[in-house]
């Protein structure tokens, strides 16, 4: 089992600026693809970013790219996600998620691990 916790939501203007951050504890860290999704209200759970083990491989969301940034530490045991130029649009419960089946994933139903989400909301 791993826990993974979230931080770093809050209110923002469009435009602004967010990190957000993913600790995990329990199972190996460094063995796990992160993935960071969102949901907004009435909305599905979508993904935003995927991060392959070693940091290297990413994938981005088309609505996200070039804006948001994944990265990880493996010395801490944390994940991120660096949020630009933030929109009302990103405004979502955001969720970071681990999945040990592969080396990188976009696919929801593969992750095996999720934390319990953090309120990101951008005002116009």
């Amino acid at each position: 089992q791993v826990q993974l916790v979230e931080s770093g939501g809050g209110l923002v203007q469009a435009g602004g600026s967010l990190r957000l951050s993913c600790a995990a504890s329990g199972r190996t860290f460094t063995s796990a693809a992160m993935g960071w999704f969102r949901q907004a209200p009435g909305k599905e759970r979508e993904i935003v970013g995927a991060l392959s083990r070693n940091g290297i491989n990413t994938y981005y969301a088309d609505s996200v790219k070039g804006r948001f940034t994944i990265s990880r530490d493996n010395t801490k045991n944390t994940a991120y996600l660096q949020m630009n130029s933030l929109k009302p649009e990103d405004t979502a419960v955001y969720y970071c998620a681990a999945t040990w089946r592969g080396p990188l994933s976009t696919i929801r139903e593969e992750y095996d691990e999720w934390g319990q989400g953090t309120q990101v909301t951008v005002s116009s």
